[in-house]
Order: C-alpha cells, then sequence, then structure tokens
C-alpha cells in the first residue's frame, strides 16, 4: 500500500525529481525530508535545535582589504587571514560529518558508496577547500616571488652554489656584511 503522503504525479509544474519520483514510483526528496521532519517532531521537542542559520561570517572586512591589496603579498596575507578565520568552523563541520558517518557504528563494513563512506568523503572534502584555496595561493606566490627559470638558464645551469638557490624575495635588504665593514 503507497504511503499517504505520497501521491503519484503527472509532469505539468513538475521538476526533474517529481518527474524522476513519478517514473519510479519512489519518493521525492522532498517528500524524503518532510516524513522524517514529521517523524522527528517528539525528539526534537526533547532536543531542541536553533531554528536560525548559523551565523554567517562578516567578510566586509576581507573584501575591502583584497580590493585594497596592490601586490601578490597583500593579496595573499588577506586570503590565508581568511582561510585561518575559516578553519575552525570547517573543521567542526567535518568533524560532525564524522561523527554521522560513525552513528551507531554504521561505516563498519560498509560499502564504498554506501551513505557512511559518503559521509565520511563529505567530512574530508569540507577541508578541501581549504587546503585548495592555499595551493592557489602558493602558486600566485611562487609567481611572484619565484618564477620558474627560463629555458636558457636551465640549459647553461648553476655557475656557482650562490646561484643554485631561490632569489631573495623582492623588496628586500640584500644579505652579507653591513656597508663600511
Amino acid at each position: 500500500m503507497p504511503d499517504p503522503d505520497f501521491e503519484l504525479y503527472d509532469n505539468v509544474g513538475r521538476d526533474a525529481d517529481q518527474i524522476a519520483a513519478a517514473r519510479y514510483g519512489i519518493a521525492t526528496d522532498r517528500d524524503l525530508l518532510r516524513w522524517a521532519k514529521r517523524d522527528a517532531e517528539p525528539f526534537l521537542g526533547e532536543h531542541p535545535l536553533p531554528d536560525t542559520s548559523l551565523p554567517g561570517p562578516d567578510l566586509a572586512p576581507y573584501h575591502h582589504a583584497l580590493a585594497a591589496a596592490e601586490t601578490p603579498a597583500q593579496a595573499s596575507a588577506v586570503t590565508q587571514h581568511l582561510l585561518d578565520a575559516a578553519e575552525p568552523v570547517l573543521q567542526a563541520v567535518s568533524d560532525y560529518l564524522l561523527a554521522a558517518a560513525r552513528w551507531r557504528g554504521q561505516n563498519r563494513g560498509a560499502e564504498p558508496e554506501s551513505p557512511p563512506k559518503m559521509l565520511m568523503a563529505a567530512a574530508s572534502r569540507s577541508l578541501d577547500a581549504l587546503a585548495l584555496a592555499h595551493r592557489a595561493d602558493l602558486a600566485i606566490l611562487r609567481a611572484a616571488y619565484d618564477p620558474a627559470p627560463t629555458p636558457k638558464a636551465r640549459a647553461n645551469g648553476p655557475t656557482s652554489a650562490a646561484s643554485a638557490l631561490p632569489p631573495a624575495p623582492p623588496h628586500t635588504p640584500p644579505t652579507g656584511p653591513a656597508p663600511g665593514r
């Protein structure tokens, strides 16, 4: 007997999820979420959760600083500051997703494409955004501070031990003995 909340849909005014659900005789994602919300009401009465979204960070200072940045170093400083500020939040989300994957030991022996494994992948990928942004920022800095040698310079090879070292960052004082000594 079909679920009383589930109705077969015609395609007029329906989205792709509803059309697919009607074709295969399954519930839509919204149906599943609505039923779960209905069935969890007594539980949520005992364990109330906030009804509001997590507070979003105020990114205006980061946007303002980035717009004012004139060098890759300045832009990197803003980017790295934002990544450092975002890391605790993304780490907390990752930790929760990992806990959801391990809920009641459902991850033990789970198949690779199973929900627990998908949650574990989501936990890992939530932190991937930080790593990818960090790698991109380093690539920008490498292009500015340590560009790849030209093919001509590579063919000649280093002429001394000092030339094998990476160049000094721009706008830094030269190393060596102080003038007049």
